[in-house]
């Protein structure tokens, strides 16, 4: 099944709500899907800060960026919500007009002259009480350019994957980490092999009009994660949604909303599923504007 090269860089808030000292932002306390798989959000507007039914916090990081303090507010915000943390690590600034060319960052990734930049956070990290998974450098298999870190020849990204990988187990030893492909055909070409991932995510989001208007028919949370679980399920390793979107009517959301943690034996490693609770900043495919995330504004007319 086909489905869009998602646009790559979504990021519009400073790590999480906990940075962001969110706390009374939010005047409605949105309940969290139905279903007993657990729950994460990354939500910079701060909707689910007082959900006892999320268990995943999910914070960017833009490692030419951060404020390593903030790391630790967000560890705060996240014991007080008994949330372990999702991490991923982004090795770019978020500031556009001064981003590395691919070339550039893969030089120094090998040369090792930003290896202090991984070094340094997880030195941060080993401070920090909460659960954590890293995930660093994401969806290393898309080839639409718009992540500085993908389309490598893969043995290219394997080395500086394991690289970081090393420096982090260093550094923070009891962290997990997770590989997080986009689930593409190609994705096995880039597996850095087993001792290197404790967690598989794979990002699925869902915009009614595009798959409508292209495909002929809207699709549901099983047409696109399915063939990239299929890919995944090889390695034998839990399997986690670490972006998740949809946006549609009404009852296109209530579909994905009432099946995304229902267990489902067409997918019995998955283990996690985490929203992303919030608007696109790169256009979607085919003149498809910015489909909004947020679960404010993620319902559209007929």
């Amino acid at each position: 099944m086909m489905t869009p090269s998602k646009p790559a860089t979504r990021r519009g808030g400073w790590l999480a709500a906990a940075v962001l000292g969110l706390a009374g932002l939010a005047t409605t306390a949105p309940a969290a899907p139905p279903g007993e798989i657990p729950f994460g959000v990354y939500d910079p507007p701060g909707d689910f800060q007082t959900d006892a039914d999320v268990q995943i916090e999910h914070l960017f990081l833009p490692w030419e960026d951060v404020f390593l303090p903030s790391l630790l507010d967000a560890d705060r915000y996240a014991l007080e919500r008994n949330r372990a943390i999702l991490l991923t690590i982004e090795p770019w600034t978020w500031n556009r007009s001064e981003r590395n060319m691919p070339q550039i960052l893969h030089a120094r990734l090998r040369s090792g002259d930003y290896d202090h930049y991984m070094r340094d956070i997880c030195e941060v990290l080993d401070k920090m009480d909460s659960p954590i998974t890293v995930r660093f450098a994401q969806e290393m298999d898309d080839y639409s350019s718009q992540f500085i870190w993908a389309g490598w020849e893969p043995e290219n990204y394997i080395f500086a994957y394991r690289r970081m990988i090393d420096i982090c187990r260093e550094e923070a030893p009891r962290i997990n980490v997770m590989w997080s492909p986009l689930g593409y055909a190609n994705m096995a070409d880039y597996y850095p092999g087993d001792e290197y991932v404790d967690l598989i995510g794979l990002s699925v989001f869902g915009f009614q009009q595009w798959e409508e208007d292209v495909l002929g028919r809207s699709l549901t949370f099983e047409d696109i994660l399915g063939p990239r679980y299929d890919r995944a399920a090889q390695f034998g390793k839990p399997i986690v949604v670490p972006e998740l979107g949809y946006s549609g009517n009404a009852d296109y959301v209530e579909q994905w909303e009432n099946t995304i943690r229902q267990r489902n034996p067409r997918f019995p490693d998955l283990v996690g599923v985490v929203y992303f609770n919030q608007r696109e900043v790169y256009p979607w495919p085919d003149n498809h504007g910015l489909p909004d995330w947020r679960i404010q504004d993620r319902v559209l007319s007929n």
